[in-house]
This record gives structure tokens, C-alpha cells and sequence, in this order.
């Protein structure tokens, strides 16, 4: 968004909310030149599991993950990121759609709803649902002991209704005229986003942001977690963040800090490590539907580099929102979606898989009831071990400036030929993005190479690649 449309949106709604301002889309210079802010060393070639604590297990607790943190270390994972973790507000409560628990009168149907973690009913608590502190203390140092790291979602935009801040601090609130404590406007329309169970914070209120900067400390002295997945991130004002990242890095150095937006600034101003690659999720599944030509990626890839000085994405091809909201990997990208997991986890950034991936997940998790993932065969596990293996071994595919940017050997409507090389390891991926077999002009004779699944390369008398659809091939040395 041009700093003139923030303007004129802003103007428009000045009446029904303060001054609080989503952040432009304008590169902001960093305001340090001090600033030694880098990624830890634990996550040069980290990758990333989403983990939805009430629907990973039956029990929905901390305890069934704990039970289950040998299976993700032989898996590969490095990072697992927890959904909210603390108490999840009652007061405005949704059950579905537009109906709050509230206006349901069977006592026993009002148990079903849960409602969204993301309404946080008290920043320094933790769910009862989950389990105690010392049961999440116990977690965090598992997941240590299996040398695997452990960061949780937080939500510094907005709280629930009944979060004691409203009671004890309604000036830390955001207003309507008629001082009424409003839901999160979307500033690109000046109209309610629809989360009408959360309650939209002032970041004009220094109070506010110090009350939440200590409230996030709090959890990294208390518990040793090891960073934060910043929910909206996009919502809240760049200068709270060039506050909160050396203030959070002042309590321990070597945290991994995750921003759900797509504002330059949040890693341009080295205030983040990485945030979240919705616009190229997005062309995936644009791709799969084939609604884009696969030449989309490298137009997409060069804009984003002259728009990011700093840091890199998180890929994927699910995770919460788009699982619960818009399908599953099968629904949105079909027989492509190995291929395009492929192309998350190779092209740049670090790599994200949502739990029950591995499984498949084959249905779209329930938002605000209970709704756990059926276990069954693990199916995908040495699909996305091998994903994750692959990143951990070969350097050039490190994330950030520890990896290397790719080169663009061959693209077409169709098919994409990369290769990213660092020192003396070079990684080639070659995919076709269609559901229509497809020869690619690219070869190369160097029995250095392994592929990643033994595979031949095949091509016919004329040197083209014979690929079937939705086909892949990952050769490395």
C-alpha cells in the first residue's frame, strides 16, 4: 500500500478508531547502526512444524506432544511452533459462523466450543486444557534435550474480551466514538476484519506496548522458549517492534523471531529474522489450479528480492489458516502438492509443514471445537524427512545469507530448472508444475550428482528431460 492510500484510509476512518496504523508497505531504513541482531546458529538450517496443540493429539495437551517428540526428531524437525498457548477467552466466544457460545442455550452444546486460540484470555497464563506450567516447563526442555527448539505464537494486536488488560485498562483499547472498545479494522477498507471475539489494542498507548513487552519477557525467563511466531504482525506499528526485538534479545541473544506480514520493514529494519511467504503460497496455488504459468515464479522471485535487504520467508503448503479456511493440500493443489512441497522447501527461505502432514492430513481441522488428527499410517513422514534431511546436509540451501539465491537454469509455462550452489555443494531441482507430461531442455553429465531418490535422469535423443506430471527431481554434490 502507497503511503497516499494509507492517508486516505486513515482519513476515512479517523472517526471509528484511534491512531493506531497498519504499517505501509515502504521500505523503513534500520534505525540502528548498531544493530547485531543476526540469526541464532540453530537455525541456520532449521526448518519449521506448525503444531496445533487441541487437535494434534486426542488429548489435546502438552503431555501428548511431549510423548511424541522422538517421532518429530527422527522426522527432521528442528523448530516446532505452538498455536497459542494460553488461555483462550469466554465473553464473545465464537462457535461458528456468526454465532457466539453465548446465545447458545443447551449447557452441554456450549461445551463444544472452544473457540479460537488466538483470542488470549491472559497473556501470562497457560491454558488449563494443555496442562500446568510445569507441564509446559517440562515441554520446553524436552524438546532441548532432543536438540529441538520450541517458539509460540503471540498475539500483540489484539486480546480477548475477558483478558483482565480490558478490565484493568481500558485506555490500552482501541475506540469508537462513542467509547465503545472495538474488533480489528482492516485498514485497507476501514471496515471490522470480522474477529469479533477479539478486542482491538491502541499501540498510541506507551503503556500498553511496555505491558506487552514484559509480558513477552516473561515467557522467554519463565519457560526458555526460543522465540516468537508474531500473530498479525502486520497490524502493529514498526516503531513497537524496533522497541520489542532488542528488548527481547537483551533478556536471550539467541532467539528466532517469526512475523505473520508481508511488510519489508519487519526485516529490512532487522527486527525479525523472517516472515511469512503468503504472496508466493499463494502463486503455488495459483499454479496448481493453473491459473498462472509457472514463469510467474521467477517474476516473483526477483520483485521480492529488490524488496527484502534482509532475512527470508517462511514457505509452505499449509498450515492453520489455510488447512481450516481454505483446504487441504489435496483440495488446493491436487496431484501437485508433492511437487510444490518440493518447490517451498528448495527455492529460498525455510520450510514449514503443518501438523498432520505427514500423515496425510486429508481433512480440514475444526477451528473452534475439538477436532484431532487420525493418526494412522505416517505415510508422508520419509517424504518430508527427506525434504528436511536435504536442507539440513546441503548448505546451499541454508537459510538466509547462510544459503545462497538461486539460479533460474531454465523456466517455462510449465517447468522450472533451479540450481543453488555454496562453496563446494550445489543443489539442482527440476520440476514440472503441470498435470500434462513435459520435456525440459536441460542436461548435465556430471557423476558427481546424486539425485535425492536414486532416480535416473532420462532424456531422449534429442537431450530433453522426459518428465511425467507433477514430477520432480533433486540432484545434489
Amino acid at each position: 500500500m502507497t503511503l497516499r492510500a494509507i492517508i486516505l484510509t486513515f482519513l476515512i476512518t479517523a472517526t471509528v478508531f484511534s491512531c493506531k496504523q497498519e504499517q505501509s508497505s515502504e521500505v523503513i531504513q534500520n534505525t540502528s547502526e548498531t544493530n547485531e541482531f543476526s540469526l541464532p546458529e540453530w537455525a541456520i538450517s532449521a526448518n519449521l512444524y506448525e503444531l496445533n496443540t487441541r487437535q494434534f493429539s486426542q488429548e489435546g495437551n502438552f503431555q501428548a506432544i511431549i510423548d511424541e517428540l522422538p517421532r518429530l526428531k527422527s522426522m527432521g524437525v528442528d523448530i516446532i511452533w505452538l498455536m497459542p498457548v494460553q488461555p483462550i477467552s469466554m465473553k464473545n466466544r465464537k462457535a461458528k459462523g456468526d454465532l457466539m457460545v453465548e446465545d447458545i442455550d443447551d449447557p452441554e452444546e456450549r461445551k463444544k466450543y472452544l473457540g479460537s486460540p488466538y483470542a488470549v484470555g491472559d497473556y501470562l497464563k497457560i491454558n488449563p486444557d494443555y496442562g500446568d506450567p510445569s507441564k509446559f516447563k517440562e515441554l520446553v526442555k524436552k524438546a532441548h534435550a532432543q536438540d529441538m527448539y520450541l517458539i509460540i505464537d503471540w498475539v500483540p494486536n489484539h486480546t480477548g474480551w475477558d483478558n483482565p488488560w480490558i478490565t484493568d485498562h481500558p485506555e490500552w483499547y482501541t475506540k469508537d466514538d462513542d467509547g465503545n472498545i472495538i474488533d480489528p479494522i482492516d485498514y485497507n477498507t476501514g471496515k471490522s476484519w470480522g474477529w469479533t471475539d477479539v478486542a482491538d489494542l491502541n499501540f498510541d498507548n506507551q503503556e500498553m506496548r511496555q505491558a506487552m513487552i514484559d509480558a513477552m519477557k516473561f515467557w522467554l525467563t519463565e519457560y526458555d522458549i526460543d522465540g516468537f511466531r508474531v500473530d498479525v504482525a502486520h497490524g502493529v506499528p514498526q516503531d513497537f517492534f524496533d522497541s520489542l526485538t532488542p528488548a527481547l534479545t537483551d533478556v536471550k541473544d539467541d532467539i528466532f523471531l517469526l512475523a505473520e506480514s508481508n511488510v519489508e520493514s519487519h526485516r529490512n529494519n532487522k527486527t525479525y529474522h523472517a516472515t511469512y511467504g503468503w504472496e508466493f503460497h499463494h502463486l503455488m496455488n495459483e499454479i496448481a489450479r493453473g491459473e498462472k504459468p509457472v514463469k510467474e515464479i521467477q517474476h516473483w522471485y526477483e520483485k521480492d528480492k529488490s524488496r527484502y535487504k534482509e532475512g527470508f520467508h517462511i514457505h509452505f503448503t499449509s498450515n492453520h489458516d489455510e488447512n481450516t479456511w481454505a483446504g487441504t493440500v489435496f483440495e488446493r493443489m491436487g496431484d501437485g502438492h508433492k511437487a510444490l512441497a518440493v518447490l517451498a522447501a528448495t527455492l529460498e527461505g525455510m520450510p514449514l509443514v503443518y501438523n498432520g502432514q505427514e500423515e496425510p492430513l486429508r481433512k480440514r481441522l475444526e477451528f473452534f471445537v475439538k477436532d484431532p488428527i487420525d493418526w494412522k499410517d505416517y505415510a508422508y513422514t520419509e517424504f518430508y524427512k527427506g525434504l528436511f534431511d536435504l536442507k539440513d546436509d546441503n548448505k546451499a540451501l541454508w537459510n538466509g545469507k547462510h544459503g545462497s539465491d538461486p539460479v533460474f537454469e531454465y523456466i517455462d509455462d510449465k517447468s522450472i530448472v533451479f540450481s543453488r550452489a555454496k562453496d563446494d555443494n550445489k543443489v539442482i531441482v527440476i520440476l514440472n508444475l503441470s498435470k500434462d507430461a513435459h520435456a525440459i531442455p536441460f542436461s548435465f553429465n556430471d557423476k558427481a550428482f546424486s539425485e535425492m531418490n536414486g532416480k535416473q535422469l532420462l532424456t531422449d535423443e534429442e537431450g530433453m528431460i522426459k518428465m511425467d506430471p507433477w514430477s520432480y527431481l533433486i540432484y545434489t554434490k
